[in-house]
Order: C-alpha cells, then structure tokens, then sequence
C-alpha cells in the first residue's frame, strides 16, 4: 500500500512529484520521499509523515534536476522507521541508483539471507533493498540489464520506478498485482500508480504500463520491453473495491464505474427492506450509489467524514484505529433518527471499525442497521501489498456471516458474493488475484522460501 510517481524531462520535477505524491496519499501515510537527478548529481529528501510535512518550499527549491521519483509508504514489509523511508539511493559501482517499490516481495527473506552470506551489509528492513543488492551484484556492465535480472530473481508483487543518470526505469512484476500508468505533460514523461496523479499536474494519461514489462524512458524518448512472462494475470481487485481513489483509472477502467456495479450487484442479491442508503465515506460512497440506484431507495450522506485525519485502515495500531472511528466519522442524526438504513461499506476487515460505526449510527437514533458489504467475506492473507498479513487479525477467516453480523451489532449483514463480484466488474478469475477472498495464491514459491515465508509469517504474529 505505497504510492509512486516519476517525472522525466521537466524543469520542475520535483515539484511535480510533490503534488502528484499529494494526490497519492492515500496509498501510504508514513513517510514521503523524493529524489531528483541532475546528470550524475543526485539530491535527496524523505521523511517521516505526511507530504505537506515533509516538504516545504525551501526544500523543493532545493532539490535540481529535471528528472525525480517520489514514494508515499504505508509499510508492509519493514518496519515503520526513517531508516526504511523511500525512495532508496544507492551509490555503487555504476554510479548512483534510486528505487521506489510498491508491493511486497515474498522471497525478500529467501533472497537476504543468501546476500548477507555472501557479505552484503543491508542498511534497512525493507524488502525493496534487496532489488539493489542484486543489482550491484550482477554482472552486466549496463544498470537496466542489472535490474532485470535483479528482478527475475523476486517473486512477489512489484511497481516501481528506478533513477539512474540520464535514465528513468519502470517496471511490473509478471502478474501485474500493482497499477503503473504512463502519461505526459509539457513534453515531459510521467509515471505514477494512479492517474489521479496526472489529474492534478494537468498531465494527459498515455497508457498502463503492461504486466512483465520495463519501460525506459531517456532523452531518445520511451522504449519498452518484456523481460519476464507469465501464464496468467493476478491484478489486485481490492485495488478496485478500497484502496484506489475513485477518480482514478485503473486496469483499463474508471473505478468509480467498477464500484457503482458492485453496489448494483449487491442490491440485486442482497436487498433490504429499508427507507435510507448511507454509506460508510469516503470508499463505501460508489457502491452506495449503485445501491441506491438500483434499488429505488433514496440515498443520503447520514455520516459525515472529518477529512483532516487519515484513512482508519492504514493506521498502523489497534489503538489508533479505534480512536479514529470516533474522529473520523460523524453521524447526521436528522438522516438517521427514526430510520432503517442500508450501511454500505467497502469490506470488514477486522471488525472493530465496522462495530463502531454502527454504534453510532444506532447512538444518532437509527431505528434498524443492515450493513451491506460489496465485496465477498475477507478470510487469506495477502502477502503482495495490501495490510492483511495474518488470518487470525481477519474476523471472517473464523466467524460466520451471522456471527459478525452479532459482532458488529447490525441488524443483518450481508457480502456481496465472489461470483457476483467479479461478474460486475467484468472479471473472471484468472485475470485478478483474489486470495483475500479464496485463499488461493496465485503465486507458487519454491520449498525452501515457501518455508522461510511460514516462518516469516510466525515471527509477525
């Protein structure tokens, strides 16, 4: 759950990486981050918080070049430190490199280990390091040859964007878990994980970047190529249904569109007899929409969201979690007084947000609460970028529908079906990675970092 952005070719590159990482912060509130390139030159800033804490004008002002990358990080894989903040610089033997990673790489421990035993001295927990290790390593005289075979070496989940002189790389694993997109503005080139990014730069978006594909991008202009290959695609549907900005265009479609036909679909299989659609904002908002839209009902914003706090998924303790509910979110007591209300939301995770969201709908006077989920019951891990690390946090993985429906304290629950949420977003199976849902992994490691993985996974617990 990180956000990265890359600008070549523009005088204020690192200015525009800044707002474009403003557009991004949503995918990653810990720390930001922000390297430029002026031939063999390179400037760095990263910090701990949000974007507007981070950098200042000075500071922008200070970072020359006309190229930059950038990183907003939510960490998944490494501690949440300033030590692990992105982008990375590295200074080997060809000169200096930097790196920004989205996704998780799940033989980064495999891998480690082996370059530790060889001698390599790693500077951070992260698993992005690992990527530049290998490539320091590797034999080839030229970077980008370095790279990829740095990367045929992970297996995992990977969007990133690579600066080296006079040359910015961009990069998706095979299955292509994570989004890339390419755009241009003012004869620039742009990359970023989100097109809303380009939205607000004024940038004008080109195309996806392709699964297994490495795009160079230097004064010659662009040029592409496949490396690696995959038998299938596995994109990360939940980037659809949470964790994207609505406005955005991603996997080939608007998002917003996808979550207006989850909530359609939902209606259809899950109906309820109530006078009121509220949703859970902001990424329960589309669905309930749909809701509405299909079902006749009316729809009206009966909680009110404090923007000025973070998103209470991506808050990294329990305790912070909790408390955000109760700042976040406000309820309309005129909406809701008296009323049976459909409570649409996005997913349940872990439950606790879902329970105290209802408890104040019913403290506002809500006479009943069926809560409505567009998305099947969260019951695997997710080891490709996404906050669901081990299955005893995941309510669902134990509990019946009706038992966190009790749990919750609603009326009824119900979650819109695996089928029926990919029939509504034109899916099937085979093109997203749905293991948050079947537990079916659509990556297989080999024995040994498969076991090095299980063992991984006991130490986070």
């Amino acid at each position: 759950m990180c956000g990265i952005v890359g600008i070549f070719g523009h005088r204020e590159a690192a200015m525009l990486s800044y707002l474009s990482l403003y557009a991004l912060q949503h995918r990653g509130q810990e720390s930001a981050g922000i390297v430029t390139a002026s031939g063999e030159r390179f400037g760095r800033h990263a910090g701990m918080g949000l974007v507007n804490e981070v950098f200042s004008r000075t500071v922008l002002d200070e970072l020359e070049g006309d190229v930059a990358i950038g990183h907003v990080r939510y960490s998944t894989s490494g501690d949440s430190n300033s030590t692990n903040v992105q982008p990375l610089l590295l200074h080997h033997h060809r000169g200096p490199i930097s790196i920004a990673h989205n996704g998780d790489l799940v033989n980064a421990a495999f891998v480690r280990d082996e370059l530790e035993s060889s001698g390599s001295i790693f500077q951070t927990t992260s698993d992005t390091e690992t990527i530049l290790h290998l490539v320091a390593k590797a034999p080839h005289a030229d970077v980008v040859d370095a790279l990829v075979e740095a990367l045929r070496r992970m297996r995992g989940a990977y969007s990133l964007v690579a600066l080296t002189p006079g040359r910015m790389i961009a990069a998706r694993d095979p299955l292509g878990f994570r989004p890339l997109s390419l755009g241009r503005v003012d004869g620039a080139w742009v990359v970023a994980s989100e097109t809303c990014a380009f939205d607000l730069i004024g940038a004008e978006f080109v195309r996806d970047i392709g699964r297994g594909e490495v795009v160079v991008i230097d004064v010659g202009g662009v040029h592409s190529f496949k490396p690696f290959e995959s038998a299938r695609r596995a994109t990360c549907f939940f980037e659809q249904v949470y964790l994207a900005r609505p406005d955005s265009h991603l996997f080939g479609e608007s998002v917003q569109a996808v979550r207006k036909r989850l909530g359609k679909k939902l209606w259809e299989e899950r109906p309820c007899d109530v006078d009121v659609v509220v949703p859970v904002p902001d990424s329960g908002v589309c669905a309930a929409l749909g809701f509405s839209t299909a079902s006749g009902i009316p729809y009206d914003m009966g909680l009110v969201r404090n923007h000025y706090i973070g998103r209470t998924f991506i808050q990294p303790t329990q305790q912070i979690r909790n408390f955000g509910v109760r700042v976040k979110l406000n309820p309309v007591r005129e909406i809701l007084k008296g009323k049976r209300i459909a409570l649409i939301d996005d997913s349940i995770v872990r439950g606790t947000t879902s329970r105290k969201i209802v408890q104040l709908c019913r403290a506002a006077g809500a006479r009943e609460v069926h809560v409505r989920i567009s998305c099947p019951p969260t019951i695997g891990p997710c080891h490709y970028g996404i906050d669901t690390p081990n299955e005893d946090e995941l309510i669902a993985s134990t509990q019946t529908e009706e038992e966190i429906g009790r749990f919750i304290n609603a009326d009824s629950l119900a979650y819109l079906s695996l089928e029926g949420m990919l029939g509504a977003a034109r899916r099937s199976s085979d093109q997203v990675c749905t293991a948050c849902w079947t537990k079916d992994q659509p990556l297989r490691l080999p024995r040994a970092e498969s076991e090095q993985l299980r063992l991984f996974e006991k130490t986070q617990r």
